[in-house]
C-alpha cells in the first residue's frame, strides 16, 4: 500500500510533468541546420537559453542578478560562490537547475549534489531536473532523451551518457560519494537553514562547520572542476550563509593581498534599494508599489529578515509577552502626560517617531502613535489633528521634541502646520544632552518586565503603533535596525518621571531650632 503522503506527492509530481510537457511546444518546421544554429546561439548566453528551454518558470524577464550568478558560476570551472538573495528571487530555480543543466548540455558538469534542509525537500528540489530530462520537450527535441534511470523519489539518477544527479538533506554523511570515479563536481547548498537551529549557536555552529568540511571534501583534491555555491537569504547572523560571509570576505582579501586569482565570490541581493522608494532588483517581475503595499502589510522585522538581509532578533532586551494592552483611563485622570518625538535628521529616509505616554501612579500608558517614514511636515500635521480630535487643549501636556541640533529648524515645522490651522501647538524643543541611546532604552527594560508599561487597547492594531512594537522587539546593541521609536518611547517616560517628581511631592522644610533639639551635641 502507498503511503497517503507519498501519493499525495506522486499525484502533483504527475500533474507537474505534464505542465512542463504542455508548456514546452515546439517548432516542428524548424530545419536540422536552423535547429543547430539556434542551440549554438542559446547557449552562449545563458539568460536566453533558459527562457527558451524553461517558459514554466520564465514568466518574467530573468533579473540582472540571475545573468550575473549564471556567468560567475559558468565562467568559472572553480568557484565558491555565496548566493545572498532575497525570498523568492528564484535563487533555487536557477541554482538548482537552470545553471546546472546548462553545465550538462555543454558538457562541463559530471556530478551534481544538492543539499536540502530536509530529506523531502531535497528530493522535491531535485526532482525537477529529472522531470525536465523526461517530459520537457524543446530539451529532448534539442538535446535527445538524457533520462536514464532511477526514480525521482530516492533523490538519486543517472542520464543516459553517464551524469549523475543526487541529493542529501543537511547533517547526512556525504563522506565517499562517488558515480564510479567521478566525484561530485558541482555542490548546492539550497535554503538549509532554519530558525529553530537558528537560535542554537552550538547547532549552528555545527551546521556550518558541516557545510565547510564534511561537504567540501566530498570534492576531488586536484580536480578542474569544482564548483561550491550556497544560497540563502541572510535572515539571522547564526545562518550558514551569514557565517560563511565572514569567512568569505577573508579568503577573498588575502587572494588579493597576495595577488592570486579570486575564486570566492559574494553576490548580495536584497528585494528593493531601500525602504523609501521601493525601487525592486527585479523590476521585470514586481513593481516598486508591489513591494511598498508588502512591506506596509508585513511586519517590519519579517520584511527586513526575508527580503533585506537584516539580522533582526525578537526579544534580545524587550520580549513579546511583556506587550501588554488595557484601556486607557480619561486624559484628566493621568498624573502628568507627555508627546515625545524622535524626528531624525533625514526628511524622508528615516523614521519619524511621536508618541503620547500618560502616567498614573506606576504605570505607563501609551496612548497615541506615530511611527513612520515620512517628513516632519507630517508629523506635524498629525498631531494638530490629535490636539483637535481629542481636543487635548483641555489638558496640561508637554510637546517636546529632541532637538540638539537643529531645534529651530524643527519646531518650525511645527509652527508652520498651526500657522495654518491659526493656532499654535506650545511644542519645545528638548535641547539637553541625554548620554548613550542603548543605555537609556536599555533602562527601561524593567517597566515592561514588571507590568509597569501598557498601550491603549484601541492601538492593538494601530499600524503605527505595531511600527513601535516591532522596534522594541528588535532593538539591541550594535543592531542597525531603526530605534527612534524606543528612544521617543523612553525619552517620554524620562519627562513624565520629572513632570510627576515635581507634582506630586510636597516641600517639606525644618526649622534650625527643631534640628539642634533633636541634635544637643550639634554646636
Amino acid at each position: 500500500m502507498i503511503d497517503k503522503k507519498y501519493e499525495k506527492l506522486i499525484k502533483q509530481y504527475e500533474q507537474h510533468c505534464t505542465r512542463i510537457e504542455q508548456a514546452t511546444f515546439l517548432n516542428i518546421g524548424e530545419s536540422p541546420a536552423e535547429k543547430n544554429k539556434r542551440i549554438k546561439a542559446l547557449e552562449k548566453e545563458y539568460v536566453d537559453w533558459f527562457e527558451y528551454y524553461f517558459p514554466m518558470y520564465a514568466k518574467s524577464k530573468c533579473a540582472w542578478f540571475h545573468k550575473k550568478l549564471a556567468k560567475l558560476i559558468i565562467d568559472n570551472d572553480i568557484c565558491s560562490i555565496l548566493a545572498e538573495i532575497y525570498r523568492s528571487g528564484a535563487k533555487s530555480v536557477h541554482i538548482d537547475m537552470g545553471i546546472p543543466l546548462h553545465l550538462y548540455v555543454t558538457k562541463r558538469m559530471k556530478f551534481m549534489l544538492l543539499i536540502g534542509k530536509t530529506d523531502q525537500k531535497a528530493k522535491k528540489l531535485i526532482s525537477d531536473i529529472q522531470a525536465q530530462l523526461q517530459y520537457n520537450q524543446r530539451f529532448i527535441n534539442d538535446y535527445g532523451r538524457k533520462f536514464k534511470y532511477g526514480d525521482w523519489s530516492s533523490g538519486d539518477f543517472t542520464t543516459s551518457d553517464g551524469v549523475k544527479f543526487m541529493c542529501l538533506s543537511i547533517g547526512q554523511d556525504p563522506r565517499g560519494l562517488r558515480e564510479g570515479a567521478e566525484r561530485p563536481d558541482y555542490i548546492a547548498v539550497d535554503d538549509v537553514d532554519s530558525k529553530k537551529r537558528c537560535k542554537n549557536p552550538k547547532l549552528s555552529r555545527e551546521a556550518y562547520e558541516w557545510v565547510w568540511e564534511d561537504l567540501q571534501g566530498c570534492f576531488d583534491e586536484g580536480a578542474t572542476r569544482r564548483r561550491f555555491i550556497i544560497a540563502n537569504n541572510n535572515f539571522h547572523p547564526n545562518t550558514i550563509i551569514a557565517q560563511a560571509k565572514i569567512e568569505f570576505k577573508n579568503i577573498i582579501k588575502k587572494a588579493k593581498d597576495a595577488g592570486r586569482t579570486v575564486r570566492h565570490f559574494i553576490l548580495t541581493v536584497k528585494a528593493v534599494k531601500d525602504l523609501i522608494d521601493f525601487i525592486p532588483e527585479w523590476p521585470e517581475k514586481t513593481s516598486s508599489e508591489y513591494w511598498q503595499i508588502k512591506f506596509e502589510e508585513t511586519p517590519s522585522r519579517s520584511f527586513k529578515r526575508e527580503y533585506m538581509h537584516e539580522h533582526v532578533q525578537d526579544g534580545e532586551i524587550f520580549k513579546s509577552e511583556h506587550l501588554r494592552y488595557k484601556s486607557r483611563l480619561k486624559f484628566s485622570q493621568y498624573d502628568g502626560l507627555v508627546f515625545y518625538g524622535d524626528l531624525s535628521y533625514k526628511d524622508n529616509g528615516d523614521f519619524k517617531s511621536m508618541v503620547l505616554i500618560g502616567k498614573t501612579g506606576r504605570e505607563y500608558h501609551r496612548l497615541l502613535a506615530y511611527c513612520r517614514r515620512s517628513s516632519r511636515a507630517n508629523v506635524a500635521k498629525w498631531l494638530y489633528d490629535m490636539y483637535e480630535k481629542h481636543k487635548l487643549e483641555k489638558y496640561n501636556i508637554r510637546y517636546m521634541i529632541e532637538g540638539l541640533f537643529a531645534m529651530d529648524e524643527f519646531v518650525n515645522d511645527f509652527d508652520t502646520e498651526g500657522d495654518a490651522r491659526g493656532y499654535h501647538i506650545p511644542v519645545e524643543a528638548d535641547t539637553k544632552s541625554k548620554g548613550d541611546k542603548f543605555d537609556r532604552i536599555e533602562s527601561m527594560q524593567g517597566f515592561f518586565e514588571r507590568g509597569n508599561m501598557y498601550t491603549d487597547l484601541a492601538l492593538k492594531d494601530d499600524p503605527d503603533s505595531k511600527e513601535m512594537d516591532d522596534q522594541l522587539l528588535a532593538f539591541e546593541k550594535g543592531s542597525k535596525v531603526n530605534d527612534d521609536a524606543p528612544d521617543s518611547i523612553q525619552s517620554a517616560i524620562a519627562k513624565l518621571n520629572a513632570v510627576t517628581y515635581v507634582d506630586k511631592f510636597e516641600t517639606r522644610t525644618t526649622s534650625r531650632s527643631e534640628i539642634i533639639s533633636k541634635n544637643k551635641n550639634r554646636y
